[in-house]
């Protein structure tokens, strides 16, 4: 029955309140269906979640769809880039062949290449400018056009520098041998760099009997595979080769490199030189011009407002981009009219009577073309002050009338107190005049010798062994004579200050391998002003080191970034967009401000031009770290801040780096020498870079220091080391660590008396706030100082071993030095002639 109220109204029933017993469900094991999560939602979502919903879930025929329509455009687009190359839209497709072995002739490849039962119409022999063995060949049969340039192995710079802008590679290799020892020196360099797609070509196979031609092919491919493992190995003896290898190069998958796909670069095919000043007959030799260098477009759209990079030479601007007549036109009969680029105009220009008129694409607008400046402007009497204001009067009287709290004896007055100096005051004051010195001579607190001279052996031979018959002793005297001759010959070759030099790096290395950063105390100078400019720290890792602290004058000079992983993405992906400009696969004529005539000379020597396109802040200097890990083929110490050849990207440099550890620590610690065995980062002042790029590091020998030469060709710049570039940092903070050891003299459980670290009280009391350690993981503290010779009562937080060595880590902050030079002279080689040895200079003809 239902109860009815004293006013005739209907009683509700009881409702849970807010505290009832909820208890779980059972867990069966499964997940929630679609159905059970609707049911939960009762179709009331969010509008975030409603698209996410609508976005994930697609039915299953519409996700498999998706993902093919992705996967075919990016098939298109590369099928569009591969069959673009070498076609009628595209550049020509730049073969370079190159000799990996001394008795391998790649101008009989390119002779084969050449002939007429290739198929091809060979136009316009010679169509590199300054390159003698290049020609341009057309092949109506396949549809394609190649321009073939063989470059010698014997100037490294050159080879890098027309690797780096390659379609493809021909490795020449020996039928027998494959490559000799520089050849994997130089392959070592092009891997390094990064490489192009490759084929391999051998020659003399057909000359073999029938039953050994399967063996000695599989005999190289064993020796190939290491280097290239999946490479296919051509003999090429007959036209027919030729053909095929011609169809595998037209038809294989091209590898991209990051470095040169995001900016336009251009191979010289002709060049000429106007001097700037035509009244004076000698300006052209020595003085500036207008470089006019004619080639085909590669890689991105190339803008006349932005700044070029000639590959050793430096930075330069353009004024005008031309489109003269395609030399190497696919179809013999027409040519192929260019479209005017976006805002600009096409202008007529008349090339002669029987020259076809040029068409000026585009013009630089002064007002948009970017800046040569490389520097930031320096001040000097930026932070001068010529006459203090009010506010800083103020704050200095309201210092000088506070008062300072200082020890002084018992009932000394306020008046007599400001006449005692305190012995602080004295110190700091030594030290603010002696810290005025240099910083960069970094060289003086380095470690002394901690190895002696060794003593030179001396071979005796026993007077027993002596012979008995005199036709005996007269061959043992030929012989000595000759091997004396011998000798002689062999050390007209050594330079004797170079192998004391090298002794003296060697000792060095070893001593810091054995006792790292170790240095002595000076028994002549007070320690507390030797050691003035570094500071301890309680923790490496997490005590705290201001990067704007005490910067060089050098810092006033570079530019920086906010972030500059952003700026990176930002400028990357401006390029990738950018459609403004003479467009990839065309032959275009630029105009170049402002060139010294060393660079005609250099094109004039045979070496090829190399340009390329600067992305935007890439001509400006700045602080470069690369991550580099040291060839195996080097064994000698290379010291920190000694001076090196640098191949970042597209740039040739010269500087002189000091190297660090690479961690991921807001502070790294200084490397000495170059570590084997560990990456290492490398830094220097040297142009921005954005990445990625591959870095070769050379170190040039002096001219006195030989190898004996077994081939044709040895390179005097040493490979030391390669990797890739890092990052722009000016505020990663790289710190030099001094260690001062000391042994204990008494041990008492915890405590021990030590000496030899300090010679005098008043370097312990300076040094006391300064942490301790031992060789053996025990930590303590300087308690105070016994006597005035340097002994001092020491805490340790466990108990000493008298075999232990007790240690003191100081540290300060370290740069590179500004020995930028962007001007690298070409390597010299030595060429073994006639049983003699010379040197011969790669710059002249």
């Amino acid at each position: 029955m239902v109860e009815m109220a004293a006013d005739g109204e209907k009683q509700q029933g009881h409702r849970p309140g807010i505290y009832k017993q909820k208890n779980k469900g059972h867990k069966h094991g499964k997940h929630r269906t679609k159905g059970e999560i609707e049911r939960e939602n009762k179709g009331k979502v969010s509008v975030t979640v409603l698209t996410k919903k609508q976005r994930k879930e697609q039915k299953k025929m519409d996700r498999r769809h998706k993902a093919n329509q992705l996967r075919k455009n990016k098939k298109d687009l590369v099928l569009t880039e591969k069959r673009r190359l070498g076609s009628r839209d595209g550049p020509p497709h730049l073969v370079v062949v190159v000799s990996l072995h001394a008795q391998a002739d790649s101008g009989a490849i390119t002779k084969l290449l050449r002939g007429e039962g290739a198929g091809g119409i060979v136009h316009h022999d010679r169509c590199i400018s300054g390159v003698s063995d290049s020609f341009g060949l057309i092949l109506p049969r396949f549809k394609q056009r190649f321009t073939f340039l063989s470059q010698s192995t014997a100037d490294m710079h050159s080879l890098l520098d027309v690797t780096k802008i390659a379609d493809s590679l021909v490795f020449v290799l020996d039928s027998t041998e494959g490559w000799d020892t520089y050849g994997d020196y130089c392959l070592s360099c092009l891997f390094a760099q990064g490489l192009p797609s490759y084929a391999l070509v051998c020659q003399g196979v057909s000359e073999l009997p029938v039953k050994k031609r399967v063996e000695s092919r599989r005999a190289l491919s064993k020796i190939t595979e290491a280097r290239f493992p999946d490479a296919r190995l051509f003999p090429l003896d007959s036209e027919q080769d030729a053909t095929l290898l011609l169809r595998h190069l037209g038809t294989q998958r091209q590898r991209k490199l990051g470095f040169r796909s995001k900016r336009s670069h251009l191979l010289a095919q002709h060049v000429t030189f106007t001097p700037n000043n035509p009244v004076d007959s000698t300006s052209g030799l020595t003085g500036l011009g207008t470089l006019c260098v004619s080639g085909y477009v590669r890689g991105r759209p190339l803008r006349v407002d932005s700044l070029v990079h000639i590959s050793g030479h430096g930075d330069f601007q353009l004024s005008q981009i031309d489109a003269p007549v395609d030399p190497l036109p696919l179809n013999l009969t027409v040519s192929r009219p260019l479209k005017p680029s976006k805002g600009g105009d096409v202008d007529m220009l008349d090339g002669g009577e029987n020259e076809a008129p040029v068409r000026v694409l585009m013009k630089a607008d002064p007002s948009n073309r970017e800046s040569l400046q490389a520097e930031a402007e320096v001040d000097p009497m930026d932070g001068e002050q010529t006459w203090p204001t009010e506010s800083e009067l103020l704050e200095a009287e309201e210092a000088r009338k506070k008062k300072r709290v200082m020890k002084v004896p018992k009932g000394t007055s306020d008046y007599q107190a400001t006449w005692i100096v305190d012995e602080g005051e004295e110190e700091n004051g030594d030290i603010d005049e002696e810290s005025s010195d240099d910083d960069d001579n970094d060289d003086d607190d380095m470690m002394d010798e901690a190895m002696d001279k060794e003593d030179g052996e001396t071979d005796s031979q026993d007077p027993g062994s002596c012979c008995d018959s005199e036709e005996e002793e007269e061959e043992e005297e030929v012989c000595s004579t000759e091997r004396a001759g011998a000798d002689q010959r062999y050390d007209e070759h050594m330079d004797e200050a170079a192998e004391e030099e090298g002794l003296k790096r060697y000792r060095e290395a070893r001593a810091n391998e054995m006792f790292p950063d170790e240095v002595d105390t000076p028994l002549d100078a007070p320690a507390r002003i030797r050691f003035q400019r570094y500071r301890g720290l309680k923790s490496f890792r997490s005590s705290p080191w201001d990067p704007m602290e005490n910067l060089p004058l050098d810092y006033s000079r570079i530019f920086q970034f906010q972030s500059f992983e952003r700026t990176r993405r930002r400028i990357l992906a401006e390029a990738a967009a950018e459609e403004d400009g003479a467009m990839d696969g065309w032959y275009v004529t630029l105009h170049i401000i402002d060139v010294p005539f060393s660079v005609m000379e250099s094109v004039q020597s045979g070496k090829p031009l190399v340009l390329v396109s600067l992305l935007p802040h890439e001509q400006k200097m700045s602080v470069m770290h690369v991550l580099v890990q040291r060839h195996p083929s080097n064994t000698e110490p290379i010291k920190s801040k000694e001076e090196l050849v640098f191949h970042c990207g597209f740039r040739r440099f010269r500087a002189s780096p000091i190297f660090s550890q690479h961690t991921s620590a807001d502070k790294h610690k200084m490397e000495r020498f170059l570590r084997p065995d560990a990456p290492t980062v490398v830094s220097l002042y040297a142009p921005i870079t954005f990445p990625p790029a591959g870095v070769l590091l050379f170190k040039q020998r002096n001219d006195g220091e030989m190898e004996s030469p077994v081939y044709f060709n040895t390179s005097i710049q040493d490979l030391v080391a390669t990797g890739t570039l890092l990052s722009c940092d000016p505020q990663r903070v790289v710190l030099k660590r001094i260690v001062l050891s000391g042994h204990p003299f008494k041990i008492n459980r915890r405590s021990a008396v030590v000496r030899y670290m300090f010679f005098n009280r008043d370097d312990i009391m300076w040094f006391k706030p300064v942490e301790l350690r031992t060789k053996w993981g025990r930590r303590g503290h300087i308690k105070e100082a016994l006597g005035t010779h340097g002994h001092m009562k020491c805490v340790f937080d466990n108990q000493l071993r008298s075999q232990d060595t007790v240690l003191m880590n100081l540290y300060k902050r370290v740069y590179p030095r500004w020995t930028y030079d962007p001007y690298v002279p070409a390597p010299l080689t030595w060429v073994k002639k006639e049983g003699t040895v010379e040197m011969e200079d790669l710059d002249m003809e």
